[in-house]
C-alpha cells in the first residue's frame, strides 16, 4: 500500500511538473519556427534552408535543456532548492575561506541573474498568451481587433488564482498540458507523414551546412532559434516546487518528444507549403480542427505564464531570505511542500508589466524580436557557475571539464550575441528592467550593510551588558520579553531603551535573532542556539534556510524543552524600529541611493507579520539613525 501511495504521489508530482513548470517551453511551438523566416532575416523556406533550421532547433533543445539543464545543471541544486539564486549560494560556500573579491563577484552575479529573470517573468506571459489568441485571423481577420482585451483578459484571470498555492495550480493545468503535448505530437506526426525527408534534419550536419551556406544571416538568426529553448532557465528554477525526479521524468517522456516531432512535423509542412510561414503552427492543423486547436493553445499558452510567475515567486522568496529584497509577504500554500509559495506583491508587479507589454506592442511578433536578451544572459552565468560547481564540489577532471565547457559557452555567448541584437527593436525594455532590478537589489544589499555597520558601533556586547546588570539589578518584570535583533553578539537597542526609560528587566529575558543558513532547510535539530548567561537571561539564534519564511513564536514555543521558560500568554515582544535620516555626507552610497534605501525601508513588509509575531503582544521602540 505504502508503495502504491508512493506510485501515486508520484505521478501526482509529475502531472502537476508538467502543468507549472513546462509551459513555457511547450509553447514555444507557436511562434519560434515561423519567426525564424520573419523578414529581417531574409530567408527564404526552401529544402536546405528549413532542413537546417530545424536541425538547429532541435539540436538547440538536445544540448541545451535535455544535456545541459537537465542532466548537469539541475544537478546543482541547493539541497533540492533550484535557480540562479541557489546556486550562487552553493558556490560561494563551495570554500570556506573564499577571497572578499571573488565572494562580491559572485554575488553581483547572482543578482544580475535574478534581475534578469524578473524582466523576463513579465514577457513570456505576454508574448505566449498574444501567440495563442492571434490563431483568431485563421477564423476571421475581422477577429483580430480583438485580440489584446482577450490576451488581457486571460493574464489577469490567470494572477489572480495564484493564490490558490502552486500544487492546485499545477494539478488543474496539468491534464491540459498533456493533451497539448499529445496534439503537438499529432501534428508532428500528420505533418512528418507528408514530407519525411524533414527527419533528415535529426542529423546535426544539417545545421553545420546552415551555417556554412548563409554566413551572417545563420549568426543572427540564432536569437529566432533561441526562442525554442525560453522556458529551460525557469525550469531549473521550479525544481524547488515538485523536486529533481519528477521534472525530469516529465522531460523526457512527455515534453521532448512531443516538441522534436512539433517541430519536424513544422518543417515537413515548410517543405509542402512554403508559403505557409505566416501562422505556421495552425497552417499545420487540419482545418476541421481549427477551433479545438485555438481553445488548446489558448489553455496551454496560460499555463506557459504559470511557469515563470511560479519561478518568480521562488526568487523572491530567495532574495528575501538571503538578505537581496526588502521583507515583503509570502504566503505559504501547500501543508506538505515548503517550497511552494505565493508573493502578492511579485504577482502584482509581474501582472502589471505584463499588461503593459501587451499594450505597448500589441502583436506577437513584435514581442517576439524584443524576446531572449534576458534569458541568454542569465544561461550564460549559470554556465559559469556550474562551471565553478563542477571544478570545485563534483572535483570533475580537467580533461572532461575544459571541453564540455568550452561547447555549452560557446552555445551560450553565440545566442546571447544575437539576441543582443534586438535591442534596437525592443530588447532595451527587457534590459532597462533588469537595470532597474539590479539596482534596486544592490542599493538593498548595501544600505543593509551600512546600517549594520553604524547599529554594531553603538551597540555594546551581551556579555558586557549581562555584567553590567548583575552590578545593580534592576527591578524584575513579571512574565517574559523577548527582543529581536539583527546582531546575535550585540544588546539589541530596544532592550537597551526599555531599561533605561521603564528601568525594568522582565524575570525572562530573551534576546533573539534569526540567521538565514546557506540552504534551502535547516533541520529541527541544528534551529536552535542558547546561550544561558544567567538570572533569567537567554541569548537564542534561530537558524532558517533561505527557503522557509521564519516563525519566531514556533520557534520559541520548542526552548521549554531544552531549559528556556517560555509561556505565549505572558510574552512580550519587543522590536526596535530605526527612523532612517538620510544625510548628505558620504558613507558608501550616494545621495540618491541612501534616499532609495530609505524609501525600500519604510515600504518593507512590518516585522511582525514577516515573523509571524500576535499584533496584540508586540511593542516597538524607535531610534533615530543618520545613514
Amino acid at each position: 500500500m505504502s508503495d502504491d501511495g508512493g506510485s501515486k504521489r508520484k505521478a501526482g508530482l509529475m502531472l502537476a511538473a508538467l502543468g507549472v513548470v513546462f509551459g513555457d517551453i511547450g509553447t514555444s511551438p507557436l511562434y519560434a519556427l515561423q519567426q525564424c523566416f520573419a523578414p529581417e532575416y531574409h530567408l527564404r523556406p526552401d529544402q536546405s534552408t528549413v532542413l537546417g533550421i530545424v536541425s538547429l532547433m532541435l539540436w538547440t533543445i538536445f544540448l541545451i535543456v535535455a544535456v545541459k539543464y537537465v542532466l548537469i545543471v539541475m544537478r546543482a541544486d541547493n539541497r533540492g532548492e533550484g535557480g540562479i539564486l541557489a546556486l550562487v549560494t552553493r558556490v560561494m560556500h563551495s570554500q570556506k575561506n573564499m577571497s572578499a573579491k571573488r565572494t562580491a563577484i559572485f554575488g553581483v552575479l547572482g543578482i544580475l541573474g535574478a534581475a534578469l529573470l524578473y524582466s523576463d517573468g513579465i514577457i513570456t506571459p505576454a508574448i505566449s498568451v498574444l501567440s495563442a489568441i492571434e490563431g483568431v485571423h485563421l477564423v476571421s481577420p475581422a477577429l483580430d481587433k480583438m485580440v489584446m482585451p482577450i490576451s488581457l483578459g486571460i493574464l489577469m484571470g490567470l494572477f489572480a488564482i495564484q493564490s490558490r498555492g502552486t500544487e492546485k495550480v499545477g494539478r488543474l493545468f496539468g491534464p491540459v498540458l498533456v493533451l497539448w503535448f499529445f496534439v503537438l505530437a499529432l501534428l508532428g506526426i500528420i505533418g512528418i507523414a507528408k514530407a519525411p525527408q524533414i527527419l533528415f534534419a535529426l542529423n546535426p550536419l544539417w545545421a553545420m551546412r546552415f551555417f556554412v551556406s548563409h554566413g551572417l544571416s545563420s549568426v543572427t538568426v540564432l536569437g529566432a532559434v533561441f526562442l525554442s529553448v525560453t522556458g529551460a532557465e525557469v525550469l531549473y528554477a521550479d525544481m524547488g516546487h515538485f523536486g529533481a525526479t519528477p521534472v525530469k521524468q516529465a522531460w523526457f517522456r512527455f515534453v521532448l518528444p512531443a516538441l522534436v516531432l512539433n517541430y519536424a512535423g513544422q518543417g515537413a509542412c515548410l517543405l509542402v507549403n512554403p508559403n505557409a510561414v505566416e501562422n505556421l503552427f495552425y497552417r499545420t492543423v487540419p482545418s476541421f480542427a481549427i477551433y479545438p486547436a485555438i481553445i488548446i493553445a489558448t489553455a496551454a499558452t496560460i499555463i506557459a505564464s504559470q511557469a515563470v510567475i511560479s519561478g518568480a515567486f521562488s526568487l523572491a522568496r530567495q532574495s528575501v531570505q538571503l538578505g537581496f529584497w526588502p521583507r515583503i509577504q509570502i504566503r505559504h500554500t501547500s501543508p506538505d511542500a515548503i517550497g511552494q509559495v505565493y508573493v502578492p506583491f511579485v504577482n502584482m508587479m509581474l501582472a502589471v508589466g505584463t499588461a503593459a507589454l501587451i499594450l505597448s506592442f500589441k502583436e506577437s511578433a513584435k514581442l517576439a524580436s524584443a524576446y531572449g536578451i534576458a534569458v541568454s544572459a542569465t544561461m550564460v552565468i549559470t554556465t559559469c557557475l556550474t562551471i565553478w560547481v563542477a571544478r570545485k564540489i563534483w572535483k570533475v577532471s580537467f580533461w572532461v571539464l575544459v571541453p564540455t565547457s568550452l561547447l555549452f559557452l560557446v552555445i551560450d555567448l553565440a545566442f546571447f550575441s544575437s539576441n543582443m541584437l534586438k535591442i534596437a527593436s525592443g530588447g532595451w525594455i527587457v534590459v532597462l528592467v533588469a537595470v532597474m532590478i539590479f539596482v534596486l537589489m544592490r542599493t538593498w544589499i548595501d544600505g543593509r550593510g551600512i546600517l549594520r555597520r553604524l547599529i554594531m558601533e553603538r551597540s555594546i556586547s551581551m556579555d558586557d551588558f549581562v555584567s553590567s546588570i548583575k552590578l545593580d539589578m534592576p527591578y524584575r518584570a513579571f512574565g517574559t520579553a523577548v527582543f529581536l535583533t539583527g546582531n546575535p553578539k550585540g544588546t539589541p537597542g530596544a532592550l537597551l531603551h526599555n531599561l533605561k526609560h521603564n528601568r525594568v528587566l522582565h524575570e525572562t529575558t530573551i534576546v533573539a535573532s534569526v540567521l538565514t543558513a546557506d540552504v534551502p532547510y535547516v533541520a529541527e535539530a541544528d534551529r536552535t542556539k542558547i546561550i544561558d548567561y544567567g538570572d533569567g537571561i537567554f541569548s537564542v539564534c534561530f537558524n532558517f534556510g533561505f527557503s522557509e519564511t521564519p516563525n519566531i513564536p514556533s520557534a520559541l514555543a520548542s526552548l521549554d524543552k531544552k531549559g528556556v521558560p517560555f509561556d505565549p500568554s505572558r510574552t512580550t515582544y519587543f522590536l526596535g524600529r530605526e527612523a532612517l535620516v538620510v544625510s548628505t555626507k558620504k558613507r558608501g552610497m550616494m545621495l540618491w541611493r541612501k534616499r532609495l534605501f530609505h524609501f525600500m525601508s519604510h515600504n518593507a513588509f512590518a516585522a511582525t507579520g514577516y515573523f509571524h509575531l500576535p499584533p496584540n503582544r508586540v511593542v516597538e521602540l524607535g531610534a533615530q539613525i543618520e545613514l
